[in-house]
């Protein structure tokens, strides 16, 4: 069985995923403490890929649950689906006083009931309304719950490591914060931004690839972006530029599939009267 203290360095990232010394150092004081991981960052700079990369290093299940703004707390324990009962009861031949073949886990039910640890990523949780984070309180911290519909309870037999991702659209509640270890990905620089793009891009030539993050960092830098180029458009971005065959001094005078970077009509355009496409 593993000890907390093997937890603190358990996570080092992977050869997919490149991690900072202090998102590791986060994941694993939020393994040993068996708390919540709550990460926050810029669009794009690999939160969802986090929770995928600590399944596979733990060698865990990933149980993915996706926020809206319509969720609400109870669809991830469990829903109850009355209108299949009242199907079965008018024209089916089952025994319809069985309520457990209508209960449906959601994604906090099925990680709870799993009989293995799982990973557990709750996704953009800052979509919901501001009480939905509240709503989730109890369970996350007594890491069971009742079905009231049967009376039964479910308990974790291993508690799950439960990854929560913001991209700050909303303040989540003090309540809720206290609960959760904590941390912003800070949208890495050119070094780490250089390990990174050579995870997916392995054999870029290394003036191909300085040419590209001067090019990125410089529109980033752009004033009156709405939206700032993150990491996951640049790595589509030089794939872009590889597969048309993009002669290296094309890039920089006026930047060749500028829609790969910039994705809203006003950045588009104000890029375009700067002669950067």
């Amino acid at each position: 069985m593993t000890s907390h203290a093997d937890s603190f360095d358990r996570f080092q990232g992977t050869e997919r995923y490149i991690a900072s010394d202090d998102l590791r150092h986060a994941v694993n004081v939020s393994l040993a403490l068996e708390r919540p991981l709550l990460v926050r960052g810029e669009p794009g700079t690999g939160k969802t890929l986090l929770a995928e990369n600590i399944a596979s290093v733990l060698g865990c299940e990933l149980v993915k649950w996706h926020i809206k703004s319509t969720t609400k707390a109870q669809e991830g324990l469990y829903t109850y689906d009355t209108v299949a009962r009242l199907h079965d009861s008018r024209f089916g031949d089952g025994d319809v006083r069985d309520i457990r073949q209508y209960i449906h886990y959601g994604p906090l039910g099925r990680a709870l009931a799993a009989p293995e640890r799982v990973v557990l990523l709750i996704d953009e949780i800052d979509k919901a309304d501001i009480e939905f984070p509240n709503d989730l309180l109890l369970e996350l911290d007594a890491m069971r719950f009742r079905v009231s519909e049967t009376g039964d309870e479910v308990v974790a037999e291993r508690r799950p490591f439960v990854v929560i991702t913001s991209n700050n659209e909303k303040e989540l509640p003090d309540a809720f914060l206290r609960r959760c270890i904590f941390h912003y990905i800070e949208f890495p620089d050119a070094d780490l931004m250089r390990s990174i793009v050579r995870v997916h891009h392995p054999d870029i030539e290394e003036r191909v690839l300085d040419q590209c993050l001067e090019v990125f960092f410089n529109l980033r830098e752009v004033p009156r972006l709405r939206k700032r180029p993150s990491t996951s458009e640049l790595i589509d971005w030089i794939s872009a530029l590889r597969r048309a065959g993009v002669p290296l001094e094309r890039v920089g005078h006026g930047i060749p599939f500028l829609g790969s970077l910039l994705k809203n009509e006003q950045d588009f355009s104000y890029a375009k009267r700067r002669g950067l496409a």
